[in-house]
């Protein structure tokens, strides 16, 4: 069963979306990489990798996925073009997005988020409860 909430955000946003190109977030990533600090920029060198799409279906679909910047352990950093903005989701299997969000952060402050989980142990990630797998 698909929820009202998933049918009025989808045909609100998906409609006008039109996916961000390699170069317009290459772009992007370079604004938040000049705005990091000694320490973030550190982390970033270490997680960071050539973007490449990875599915997140439906959400993703009529742009052929969402761009991931990064991995560490079992989550991926990706461009969310549809809310413009940053976020870190989990994945089990190599280029397939679990968890969709709409943040709007930059990608400084996500990484700020992901520095702030591996430093003090607290994770917004793992308060989410896993998808339940198809019996």
């Amino acid at each position: 069963m698909v929820s009202l909430d998933i049918v009025l955000y989808n045909s609100r946003s998906m409609v006008d979306w039109q996916p961000i190109s390699e170069a317009a977030l290459r772009k992007r990533i370079a604004q938040g990489v000049k705005r990091m600090d000694a320490k973030a920029h550190r982390l970033w060198d270490a997680i960071r990798i050539e973007p490449e799409k990875w599915r997140l279906s439906p959400y993703g679909d009529a742009g052929g996925g969402f761009w991931v910047v990064a991995i560490i352990g079992r989550s991926a950093i990706w461009y969310n073009d549809i809310d413009e903005g940053f976020n870190r989701s989990r994945y089990s299997e190599y280029g397939r997005i679990e968890d969709y969000w709409r943040n709007d952060d930059e990608l400084e402050v996500t990484l700020g988020y992901l520095m702030s989980a591996l430093e003090c142990g607290a994770d917004l990630l793992s308060l989410r409860k896993p998808a339940r797998r198809p019996r």
